[in-house]
């Protein structure tokens, strides 16, 4: 062991070298001296040099010498302690594990030569080769029995997991180095396992064969769902339907939703499922198909009696109407209710016919009133007419009798008042009454 270690000789010469450039010419010449005496301290074996040793190399020569740069070099003149060989140690492991791991990268041109001469120093390779093989093999199994053997989404789900796991098993494995190196593994530690290129290719198209598998399998679970909840809005829709129209398009999207359960593949485990699921929809579907006959039917005369109605409704606006008018319009609320009294008891559309039957039938009896209004406020003011004819053919004659005019008078305003409001010939008689009062009045004076 030197007796002046390479840190402390490099600590004094910087000082030596400072102290030389301050004396000027005669600084180099002692800086020559002082330091073939610390190169002879630092070829020297033997103790570490003491603190006057190294002083009295430079003391007569450079008597400022610093003394923190002495302090400097005799703290670094020491052996290395605990915490140092633990670092020099560490760098050599260090070392040593990054030489490992370089001749253990997945290169050929790297690992062959190894393998030749040191195939022991490739122990980490056919250790992670061994760990990653059989953690593929495992996985491979569980994805197999997960995905042929499914009943459920969730183990499509979990198989997706495994297939992922395996996959990243598989690609740590080197595949030019399968069938050639395993064996040197083996052979220093008895494993019974022969991985091979053929059986690495197998187990990668194994993967990839349910990596497919799975993908549709989850895409025919899709469908399947989207299928049951069309199913489910459509029969939904036709339950709360009120219309014709509204019952066919909820049909249409029944039948919809069965079309789409038709077309998920037979194939896959959600196809199954649909099957099923299929033959409880038709038969459903099924059982409507007479009711919505009758529903069909049903809806055709309510719809029928609402067109009677419509009509009758508009030729009723903007009264007063002629006798004939209301006729028209009793006729056409009549012929909706015998569209709606059409509609049994039994039909799912009974109830809403009953509703429109009471409503129909009170706008029939307004109709009707009119209706029979008009005809006597006509058939008044004819008869009033008539009397007054009468009566000027009696205010001619010779023979007239006062009190039996206004007699006749009096039977004409009781004619005239019998007209109601809101008929046609209601206006005119309103005229021809007050004409009559004011007459009536006139002659009982004279």
């Amino acid at each position: 062991m030197a007796r002046l270690t390479n840190r402390a000789f490099e600590i004094l010469r910087a000082e030596v070298d400072k102290c030389a450039a301050a004396e000027g010419i005669a600084g180099e010449v002692y800086r020559k001296m002082v330091m073939r005496r610390l190169e002879k301290l630092r070829s020297q074996d033997g103790t570490f040099a003491t603190r006057d040793e190294i002083r009295d190399t430079f003391k007569d020569e450079f008597p400022k010498f610093s003394e923190q740069a002495l302090k400097a070099a005799l703290k670094a003149n020491k052996p290395p302690g605990l915490f140092g060989k633990i670092v020099f140690a560490g760098g050599l492991l260090g070392s040593a594990a990054g030489i490992i791991w370089l001749i253990n990268l997945p290169f050929p041109m790297i690992r062959w030569p190894v393998a030749n001469t040191m195939p022991i120093l490739l122990l980490p390779s056919f250790i992670s080769m061994d760990y990653n093989y059989r953690q593929a093999i495992a996985l491979v199994e569980q994805s197999d029995q997960l995905v042929n053997k499914a009943t459920a989404v969730a183990d499509f789900d979990l198989g997706e997991t495994k297939v992922k796991q395996a996959q990243k098993h598989l690609d740590a494995l080197p595949v030019w180095f399968l069938g050639y190196y395993p064996q040197r593994y083996c052979s220093l530690f008895g494993c019974t396992w022969r991985f091979t290129l053929d059986e690495f290719q197998e187990a990668r198209k194994n993967i990839g064969r349910m990596d497919a598998q799975i993908f549709q399998q989850k895409n025919a679970f899709k469908e399947l769902e989207a299928a049951e909840a069309s199913l489910n809005s459509a029969k939904q829709e036709y339950q709360q339907a009120k219309t014709a129209a509204e019952r066919q398009t909820a049909s249409a999207n029944w039948q919809s939703a069965i079309d789409r359960l038709n077309q998920i593949s037979t194939e896959t485990l959600a196809g199954e499922t649909a099957k099923k699921k299929l033959q409880a929809a038709e038969r459903d579907f099924q059982e409507i198909g007479g009711v919505a006959t009758g529903s069909a039917l049903t809806d055709n005369l309510i719809e029928a009696a609402k067109e009677f109605a419509m009509s009758a409704a508009v030729a009723s606006q903007n009264p007063p109407h002629p006798a004939a008018q209301w006729e028209k319009i009793t006729g056409l609320w009549e012929e909706g209710i015998n569209r709606l009294r059409m509609v049994p008891a039994d039909n799912p559309g009974y109830l809403d016919a009953q509703t429109k039957l009471a409503e129909y039938q009170k706008n029939l009896g307004t109709a009707q009133i009119r209706l029979q209004a008009e005809t006597e406020s006509l058939q008044a003011f004819q008869d009033a007419k008539k009397l007054f004819a009468n009566l000027q053919n009696d205010a001619n004659s010779p023979s007239q009798n006062p009190g039996n005019s206004l007699k006749q008078l009096q039977e004409i305003i009781n004619e005239l008042e019998s007209v109601k409001p809101g008929t046609t010939v209601y206006p005119e008689a309103e005229k021809w009454l007050r004409s009559a009062r004011k007459k009536q009045q006139e002659w009982r004076k004279n």
